[in-house]
């Protein structure tokens, strides 16, 4: 019979706002940068699946970030007193449409679908084709569909 594996137990909070601050994560002061919002957007969701951190920590320690503006706005949108607690699904949807808008969306997907190498070099193309496929993530869901669009 192979050996019983002990489960690792379910980190405290204070282990998981401890863990977040030693990997330097990024402030969202909020603003009128879409870019800027979806950059820190994914560095957060990459520091997540790094740390391996559970969903009911993530509204905490995403909110723990918010500065000047986003801060503000927080404050307006966070759940009180008796209403349910905020899902990490909900805040990324509600970020989303403050500081990602569905018109910016589309700009940059069309810019995505109309990319061309042109005078650019293809490690220039192959860059910017990378940087805006993260637009476009259901034109590039495969390899196939990611080389149609690849020049």
């Amino acid at each position: 019979m192979p050996p019983r594996r002990e489960l690792a137990p379910e980190p405290t909070a204070l282990e998981m706002i401890c863990q977040f601050n030693k990997l330097n994560p990024l402030k969202l002061r909020g603003g009128a940068d879409p870019l800027k919002y979806e950059e820190w957007k994914r560095k957060l969701e990459n520091l997540f699946e790094i740390m391996e951190c559970p969903n009911r920590y993530k509204v905490a320690l995403t909110t723990y970030q918010f500065e000047g503006e986003a801060e503000y706005w927080w404050e307006t949108v966070k759940p009180r007193g008796e209403e349910n607690s905020m899902t990490w699904e909900r805040l990324i949807e509600l970020l989303d449409s403050k500081y990602y808008p569905r018109d910016v969306q589309r700009m940059k997907e069309r810019e995505f679908l109309n990319l061309k190498q042109g005078s650019m070099t293809m490690m220039e193309y192959a860059a910017r084709f990378n940087e805006l496929s993260g637009f476009a993530l259901h034109q590039v869901n495969t390899e196939e569909r990611k080389m149609d669009h690849f020049e």
